[in-house]
């Protein structure tokens, strides 16, 4: 790739045309003006049998320079930088800044052009296109214009795995506006390139830029999360942002659908784990660690003294109502800080 400032300060990525492309595009070109060329001196020919010698080769040289010198410059011009055999090619001609091409581009570019492919047979415009680092003729540099490829092949798009559910809505409070697009760039091209690494190789990686994110969003990366799982986790919370912004909400219940729930914790009686089973299957690739289940949590009967309303009366029900919106919530307690009196 080719950096490219213009005249806003912008900078531009483009791609320069290689040796054998661009001498493919002269040759079409050279090909297709021969054959104008000789169109057009069968009919001179036949048209001016009556003219002396004299005049009969001025003409010649009139078509000729018309032909193979005038026609690429005005085809140039007037399409901007594609020639017959550059638009076969995929190719086209810019500025320097990147802007299209001007008559006074093409015509340094037709001048020099004669010299070092017309009378050299391309020989001066190969070495000079060897040595210039952007692939540029002599007629390129004297006229400030570089070759660019504008098809690019394109490539596949990797697929980037999904978190385990056990990680899902786990990082919807981390800041990150401070994380960089650079970065954000490189997790998503180790999320869909790691299964091709080395074992070893891809955990230092994945060490590496989850220590840079854990930096930029300004919290640690959670003990017994693998890296691979926290980056993943972390960029589908990103996507999940944007996607709430671009469509105003309609996609954050999407999002919210599946429970945040912790390793090992179950919204069933038993507290065995079922959602833990079904996400380790869904999300192999990442191999989460074994991480313990956490302790359940005590009912409320057993923390203390029974609970006493604000009117002086015990409310055993409240207990049967605490169990099943913690059920409902998927055991998550909201830390409101209150306290009941004794």
């Amino acid at each position: 790739m080719s950096e490219l400032v213009t005249g806003e300060a912008v900078a531009l990525e483009l791609r320069p045309a290689r040796l054998p492309s661009r001498a493919l595009a002269v040759l079409l070109d050279l090909v297709a003006a021969i054959a104008v060329y000789v169109a057009v001196t069968i009919a001179l020919v036949a048209s001016t049998a009556s003219l002396d010698e004299a005049a009969q080769t001025a003409l010649s040289i009139a078509s000729f320079v018309l032909v193979l010198v005038g026609g690429p410059i005005a085809v140039e011009t007037l399409s901007h930088g594609r020639s017959l055999g550059k638009m076969a090619c995929g190719l086209r001609v810019v500025r320097d800044d990147g802007g299209p091409i001007r008559f006074r581009h093409a015509l340094v570019r037709g001048l020099i052009g004669v010299i070092e492919i017309l009378m050299t047979f391309g020989i001066v415009a190969c070495i000079a296109s060897f040595v210039s680092a952007r692939g540029r003729r002599l007629g390129d540099v004297f006229a400030g214009t570089l070759v660019v490829r504008e098809r690019i092949p394109v490539t596949r798009t990797g697929f980037v795995p999904p978190p385990p559910p056990w990680l899902a809505g786990r990082f919807s409070q981390l800041d990150l506006s401070a994380v960089p697009d650079g970065l954000w760039l490189a997790v998503r091209q180790y999320l869909t390139r790691m299964q091709q690494l080395d074992p070893q190789v891809g955990w230092s990686l994945a060490e590496r830029l989850a220590s840079d994110l854990a930096a930029r969003t300004g919290a640690p990366v959670p003990h017994g999360i693998p890296p691979a799982a926290y980056l993943a986790a972390v960029v589908q919370e990103r996507q999940a942002r944007e996607a709430r912004r671009a469509f105003g909400g309609g996609s954050g219940a999407t999002a919210a659908a599946v429970p945040a729930t912790g390793p090992g914790r179950s919204g069933g009686a038993d507290g065995t784990g079922a959602s833990t089973a079904s996400g380790a299957s869904a999300s192999s690739a990442f191999a989460p660690p074994a991480v313990p289940a956490p302790p359940a949590a005590p009912p409320a009967a057993a923390t203390g003294s029974p609970v006493v309303a604000s009117g002086g009366r015990s409310e055993p029900a409240r207990e049967g109502r605490t169990a099943a919106s913690d059920e409902a919530t998927g055991g998550r307690r909201p830390g409101t800080g209150f306290v009941p009196p004794a």
